[in-house]
C-alpha cells in the first residue's frame, strides 16, 4: 500500500516523515543484538509480500504482512519495514523516496499495534486465542488502509473518492491476512516457538 511521489502535500509529508524518524530511533534502540537475524527476516517478508500488487489509484493494493512483522518484532517493526520500503523505492520505483516517511509509518505504526495484540494472544487460550490471532493480521492491514486514506484525505478533498476506494479495495486483504496469520502463528509456535519470544 505505497503511497506515491507527488500525490502528498508538503505538510502531510513532513508530519510523516517526523514521525517515521521518531520511532525509528526508538526502534533501533530496541533491536538488541539477538533481534537483528528476525529483524532481516521480517523484513524480507514485508520486501517479498507486497511484490504482487495492483496499482489502484495514487497507491496500491498487495498483501502487507505487517502484523507479522509486528507480532515477531515490536517496535523493530519500524527499521525492518523503513529497509524494505527504503530498497523498494531505490530498486522498483514502489512508492518513493519523498514518501517514504509516511508511507514507513502507515506500515510500521499498525505493525507495532499488532505486537500489543499478539502479547495478548500469547497468555490467551482456545477460541479467543485464534480470534486474537486472527486481530493481528486484521487490524494491521486495516489501520494501514485508514492512515493511507486520511493522508490522502488531508492532502486535498478531491482524493477522498481514492481514500475511500482504497480502504475498500484492502477489505478482502484484511480477511486474507487475518486468516492466513492464525495458520501461520500456530504453525510458528509449534515449530519455531522461539521465533516469537521478545
Amino acid at each position: 500500500m505505497h503511497i506515491s511521489e507527488g500525490v502528498l502535500s508538503a505538510s502531510v509529508l513532513g508530519a510523516g516523515a517526523a514521525a517515521s524518524i521518531g520511532f525509528l530511533v526508538y526502534g533501533f534502540r530496541e533491536m538488541k543484538d539477538e533481534l537483528l537475524t528476525k529483524t532481516a527476516l521480517m523484513s524480507s517478508l514485508f520486501f517479498v509480500g507486497s511484490f504482487i500488487h495492483v496499482p489502484l489509484g495514487p497507491s496500491s493494493v498487495h498483501l502487507l504482512l505487517n502484523g507479522l512483522v509486528g507480532a515477531v518484532l515490536g517496535f523493530a517493526a519500524f527499521p525492518a519495514i523503513f529497509m524494505a520500503l527504503l530498497l523498494q523505492g531505490l530498486l522498483f520505483q514502489f512508492g518513493g523516496i519523498t514518501t517514504l516517511g509516511v508511507n514507513t509509518f502507515d506500515a510500521a505504526f499498525p505493525a507495532v499495534c499488532a505486537f500489543f495484540i499478539f502479547r495478548k494472544a500469547a497468555s490467551a487460550e482456545g477460541i479467543l486465542r485464534t480470534v486474537l490471532f486472527f486481530l493481528t493480521g486484521f487490524v494491521p492491514v486495516a489501520l494501514s488502509s485508514l492512515l493511507v486514506a486520511l493522508m490522502l484525505f488531508l492532502s486535498g478533498g478531491k482524493l477522498f473518492q481514492a481514500a475511500q476506494a482504497i480502504f475498500l479495495a484492502h477489505v478482502p486483504v484484511m480477511l486474507i491476512e487475518g486468516t492466513a496469520t492464525v495458520f501461520i502463528l500456530r504453525f510458528i509456535m509449534k515449530v519455531y516457538p522461539s521465533l516469537l519470544e521478545k
